[in-house]
């Protein structure tokens, strides 16, 4: 793997190496500093030592809380209907083209505040592309100084973004009106010593905020999609399962209803599980480590792939099968701490899996009312293992307005 050593940690037991380890141990920010930091900006998430780190997600976790997320779910349901007017009665579509638009749109909303998305045009859209285009194999392998054109449109899209959150904050600042979001949150809270955030660490972290779970959830949104489609038994039982929960009329939905739609949440579960988003969570071998026997070496690149722990055959009963119910009999993810990981696990932990959940299952609830889904002709996507998140191949999808 160009010069590198990557030594990977199969089933549970091993795992638990990885997500139990310290920092010191073995380190996160030696594998991914050279991606997020071009991306985010410096001074924040990988590029700063690891107790600082912790101390930001624990900052951005104060705002992702169960009042702001029952204030997001009205946001969601209506950027959704709003988006898909334009598919009118039926048709066929890129689903993933979709709902990486609709992520970016209603994250923002809810991750960055109004004014922000306020300001959500093409271009602005298209900075955010050119930044996430940040993520790549060549951004992982190569110096970020080399001059290729997607370094500069990254670098190019950063410092433009960065102008546009710098106005924002400083408005926000200097306004006598207190709103209750993420910025704010940033905007008041201070680091265990006193000191409050730099306007460039805001940014950067809206940056990261937005862009970490951005592929993620797009992707996660559009698999869900095409295995619905694909069985529609199950599909019928989930849009069932809206007029149950929520009245024949559907009425708009609160966060009540979300947490029981139970059905729907156990076909997410399944999709993280068959086509978890990252392939392989890594970290770097500072010291030795022995595990089942063997001494990994510093300097290896050790790793735990959830695409793999996750289809174990002596682990999960039909593993390559979509069984929702599954994780209601006897599910190995709450017998084996390690069984199951879309999010990770330990303390690099993703912050964002709720706010995730509660995106998926709203977008999802309003396209099941909105739609009834099927497969062109048959076609499932394969699996586009070319880019660093996993994202379906040629996914067009049939659609009917119900």
């Amino acid at each position: 793997m160009v010069g590198k050593t990557f030594t990977y940690l199969l089933g549970s037991d091993a795992a638990a190496l990885l997500f139990n380890s310290k920092n010191e141990d073995l380190n996160a920010e030696d594998v991914y500093s050279r991606l997020t930091t071009p991306v985010f900006g410096k001074g924040v998430a990988y590029d700063v030592p690891n107790p600082v780190f912790l101390e930001q997600k624990k900052m951005l976790k104060t705002g992702l809380n169960i009042s702001q997320f029952k204030s997001h779910i009205p946001i969601i349901e209506k950027e959704t209907m709003e988006y898909f007017k334009t598919w009118g009665e039926s048709g066929e579509k890129n689903l993933f083209t979709a709902l990486s638009e609709l992520i970016i749109l209603t994250a923002s909303h809810c991750l960055h505040g109004k004014e922000i998305r306020s300001i959500l045009d093409e271009k602005v859209a298209q900075l955010y592309a050119d930044l996430d285009g940040g993520f790549s194999h060549a951004a992982w392998l190569l110096p970020g100084w080399l001059p290729l054109p997607s370094f500069r449109r990254r670098d190019r899209a950063h410092n433009k973004i960065k102008s546009i959150f710098y106005e924002i904050i400083q408005k926000r600042r200097k306004s006598s009106a207190r709103e209750d979001d993420m910025l704010q949150t940033l905007l008041d809270v201070t680091y265990k010593d006193g000191h409050y955030l730099s306007d460039d660490e805001i940014a950067g972290m809206l940056i990261g905020l937005l862009l970490a779970g951005q592929h993620t959830s797009s992707t996660t949104s559009t698999w869900l999609g095409f295995f619905l489609a694909r069985d529609k038994s199950i599909q019928e039982r989930c849009y069932g399962e809206q007029k149950a929960v929520c009245g024949e009329d559907l009425p708009s939905l609160s966060y009540d209803q979300l947490k029981d739609m139970t059905l729907l949440e156990l076909c997410l579960k399944e999709t993280l599980r068959l086509r978890p988003p990252i392939m392989t969570m890594m970290r770097m071998a500072k010291t030795p480590q022995t595990v089942a026997g063997y001494t990994i070496p510093p300097g290896h690149q050790v790793c735990v792939s959830p695409t793999v722990n996750q289809r174990l055959k002596d682990c999960w009963t039909e593993n390559v099968d979509f069984k929702p119910e599954r994780y209601l009999q006897d599910n190995p993810a709450a017998k084996e701490k390690f069984a199951y990981v879309p999010f990770g696990a330990g303390r690099h932990r993703c912050i964002g899996e709720n706010f995730a959940y509660i995106q998926i299952k709203t977008i999802w609830s309003t396209l099941l009312r909105l739609y009834e889904f099927d497969l062109v002709d048959g076609y499932f996507p394969t699996i586009n293992y070319t880019t660093m998140i996993h994202t379906p191949t040629n996914p067009i999808i049939r659609y009917k307005r119900r």
